[in-house]
């Protein structure tokens, strides 16, 4: 059976697996990020990269998911607000390093890949992945295709406005945003900004630097009013872009990933029927929302998978 290295580059630390064809891991190493310097991350991954390859012997290439811009045919991050890069060579590097082929891409699209193959977009032609953390990732697949863009910058459903008047403003810079209201930072947003109508609130006796997103979903659960003021608007904004999705790209099924999905039912028995509602111009409930199945390792599984196919999609020519 073939095997690749999957690599998902984060900002806090970077991690490399051995990933078989039909979607499994065997080993997986890890290294922190402290210093986001092109340098530092490349020699970062050559200690995780190295180690995993040493676990493989032979494998078919290595695949990156990195976050920004990604030009498909040379592996540079044109653009990485995360890391502060512009025009960084990534690929370009490593293939000095390694006697195999690298294939670089936007990590959410690897994640989305990796869930369409493997998780709970399997068998279906029409999908998408979000992935609610601090922000909003994912990706778009249609026809069986994972959709790319005319500069393969498609899939960037974070960054539609759902709210340009009144909204939260966005870390790109616009108002409103998807990921700017239902992120797990949205949710923290939305706790301040009814905090005023609960000056008792035992969310209040929390640091403002520590309050996160878990702790209201789980006061919210357990019926603490503010937390669940709260969790009504940012389900409500995550509800309204749903729909927009919907609208968009028709999917069989859009799984949600990402930290703030462990909520699992007490999210979907929010949501689910007021997308219904919000559905017009598609057939009510002929999308169905999930919870994805891969977690955390459908970045490294989609990579992976990106360098055993020879890149993200059919047609795709990623840097060999």
């Amino acid at each position: 059976m073939q095997t690749a290295i999957g690599v998902d580059l984060g900002g806090s630390h970077v991690s490399a697996a051995v990933v078989t064809e039909d979607g499994a891991i065997r080993n997986q190493h890890e290294e922190d990020l402290d210093d986001l310097k092109f340098e530092a991350v490349i020699a970062a991954l050559d200690t995780v990269i190295g180690a995993a390859l040493k676990d493989a012997g032979n494998v078919a290439g290595i695949g990156i998911g990195s976050p920004g811009n990604i030009d498909a045919a040379s592996g540079a991050v044109l653009f990485s607000p995360n890391f502060g890069w512009t025009n960084a060579p990534l690929g370009e590097t490593l293939r000095t390093r390694f006697s195999v082929p690298v294939y670089v891409a936007n990590d959410a699209r690897c994640a989305t890949l990796g869930e369409h193959a493997f998780g709970t977009g399997r068998l279906t032609k029409d999908f998408v992945l979000l992935t609610l953390g601090t922000g909003i990732g994912g990706g778009i697949v249609a026809a069986g295709e994972l959709l790319l863009g005319n500069r393969w910058g498609a899939g960037e459903i974070g960054h539609h406005q759902i709210r340009p008047r009144d909204g939260f403003v966005c870390g790109c810079g616009k108002i409103g945003c998807f990921e700017a209201q239902a992120s797990g930072t949205g949710l923290i947003r939305h706790a301040f900004a009814v905090a005023s109508s609960f000056p008792r609130s035992p969310l209040l006796d929390v640091p403002r630097e520590k309050l996160s997103s878990k702790k209201i979903r789980r006061a919210a659960q357990a019926g603490d009013g503010h937390a669940l003021a709260a969790w009504k608007n940012f389900t409500e904004d995550l509800s309204i872009g749903l729909a927009n999705i919907i609208a968009f790209t028709n999917p069989e099924r859009i799984a949600l990933g990402g930290g703030v999905s462990t909520a699992a039912d007490f999210m979907l028995d929010a949501v689910r029927p007021r997308v219904d509602e919000l559905t017009t111009m598609v057939p009510r409930g002929t999308t169905q929302i999930v919870i994805a199945a891969l977690g955390n390792d459908a970045g490294q599984v989609g990579a992976a998978t990106m360098a055993l196919r020879g890149g993200l999609t059919t047609g795709s020519a990623l840097a060999v």
